[in-house]
């Protein structure tokens, strides 16, 4: 046990008055706190205390001692109620890292509305495609997607990242509908060149997997590029469902090849593993959580 504690216990049983009732504030035994206290008289170099069967009396060397150790037992505890305090109000500072895509398709907004209703915490909001170590980096809360997650964070799912095929409807017009994969190798594609093997598309139905070469004359790795793209009648684009939900559901892009699943993959909320989180935090994890759930039923309803 270190000094601190044992002035810590030594105040803890002048405030009770017996070894018994301060063991057991302690949540130790009699005996580890009666060691406690030997510890402390043989590193100071005098006896504190004359113990009888029936009370505690201070030497001249306890009673000049017993103050300082109050005060640092007031202190500690004046400490650990900051913490507390500081745990459980919804103010402060929280960093959240999210890919750029997908802070630039809602979390601004998604966002401005969390801040507008918790006002005393201040969000910092970094994205980036790149690997942010959100233990030595010191974010709170980071979106990640793929199998190998760092251990030492803790995942909540988020959302599944599915991958709609879309058109505009002044494309449609021009060049008609497919209506099956392999009738995309006759239309202009707009490649996403993020991802190896970007000319050929996959998309599965009833357990058969159809590979379908796609080519066009428009290619980027930046999904925001192919969405204006494709609205502006550019070709058929694969885009994350995540940032077509407005445009689907007020037409200014047709979902195609409904009947057919693309890649998914698991999109995850992460933190750094610690005992509890501050309660700006956590109520700022659970706002997104409930956000993209709610983002999710409305999409299963267009």
């Amino acid at each position: 046990m270190s000094e601190m504690e044992d002035l810590a216990a030594f105040a803890v049983l002048l405030e009770v008055g017996s070894f018994t009732g301060a063991a057991e504030r302690l949540g130790c035994s009699k005996g580890q706190l009666s060691k406690r206290i030997r510890q402390l008289e043989a590193g100071l170099g005098a006896t504190l205390l004359h113990r009888t069967t029936r009370r505690l009396d201070l030497t001249a060397a306890g009673a000049a001692l017993l103050p300082e150790a109050q005060a640092l037992l007031a202190q500690a505890n004046r400490a650990r109620q900051a913490v507390q305090r500081l745990q459980e109000e919804i103010a402060g500072r929280v960093r959240i890292t999210v890919p750029v895509s997908l802070g630039e398709t809602f979390f601004d907004a998604l966002l401005l509305e969390f801040t507008r209703r918790h006002p005393e915490v201040r969000v910092e909001l970094d994205l980036s495609n790149s690997y942010r170590d959100l233990v030595a980096e010191g974010y709170d809360l980071g979106v990640r997607s793929g199998p190998h997650l760092d251990e030492r964070l803790v995942a909540r799912p988020l959302f599944s990242l599915e991958e709609i095929t879309c058109a505009a409807p002044a494309y449609l017009a021009r060049h008609g509908e497919p209506k099956a994969p392999a009738e995309l190798g006759g239309h202009q594609c707009l490649l996403n060149t993020h991802y190896a093997g970007y000319e050929e598309w996959l998309y599965h139905r009833q357990h058969q997997l159809e590979r379908v070469k796609v080519a066009g004359n428009l290619a980027s790795n930046h999904y925001s590029l192919l969405k204006k793209a494709a609205l502006s009648g550019a070709g058929i684009a694969r885009l994350p469902s995540y940032m077509l939900h407005d445009e689907l559901a007020d037409g200014r892009l047709v979902w195609l090849l409904r009947g057919y699943q693309t890649r998914q993959s698991p999109v995850f909320l992460v933190h750094p593993y610690q005992g509890g989180l501050p309660r700006r935090t956590q109520v700022l994890l659970e706002y997104l959580l409930d956000w993209f759930e709610r983002s999710r039923q409305a999409l299963d309803r267009l």
